[in-house]
């Protein structure tokens, strides 16, 4: 098993957290993992790009990741400015943080022929944890449509990471698990229909 994720968002959104999260939770079910940002001008609403190596063999590669498996993109803006398809898979797929349909998007996807899913991670953040704090919810997301981990032991993995980073803070935790139960199911019929 071996995957290549890139993640699009802007400074601010948690993308690079969200990146680093999953390597984490990754590497606690036994997998080899990077996760690193690209660093440009940093700055508050920027587009940044975050990227994901998850291997069950050792990683020897130590570059930016230029073909991926699955692109994720936090901020559908990003679609107006950012070539977010360049170098995917076709046999790979894309996720985008958006209230729309695939349909919505998919004229903004440079004619990409793979699988294409939407999330609403904003309505689910601010349902879950009353702000937009999209990470979360395209963190589940990742983790839904690449099958790169069992959802048990990711629930369980992130669980004990949130317990851990928000200790004082219970009620961001159990915000944030029924973040990412709401997005697994929000998907369950897209990854059914294209399965």
């Amino acid at each position: 098993m071996s995957l290549e994720i890139r993640w699009h968002g802007r400074g601010g959104q948690g993308a690079k957290t969200a990146a680093l999260l999953l390597a984490d939770v990754a590497f606690k079910t036994g997998a080899y993992v990077q996760g690193f940002p690209e660093y440009g001008p940093e700055r508050m609403g920027a587009p940044i790009t975050a990227y994901n190596r998850i291997s069950s063999e050792e990683i020897r590669v130590h570059s930016n990741i230029y073909t991926p498996d699955l692109v994720v993109v936090v901020d559908e803006t990003l679609l107006h400015s950012v070539d977010v398809t360049a170098g995917l898979k076709e046999d790979g797929a894309i996720i985008i943080n958006t209230p729309g349909k695939k349909e919505d998007v998919l004229p903004l996807l440079n004619g990409y022929k793979g699988r294409v899913y939407t999330v609403d991670a904003r309505k689910i953040s601010v349902e879950t944890l009353g702000k937009n704090f999209p990470n979360s919810p395209m963190l589940a997301a990742a983790v839904a449509v690449s099958a790169v981990m069992d959802k048990a032991a990711f629930i369980r993995e992130m669980r004990s990471s949130y317990e851990h980073k928000f200790a004082k803070k219970p009620e961001v935790i159990e915000g944030n698990m029924r973040a990412l139960t709401m997005t697994f199911e929000a998907l369950e019929d897209q990854l059914q229909k294209s399965a």
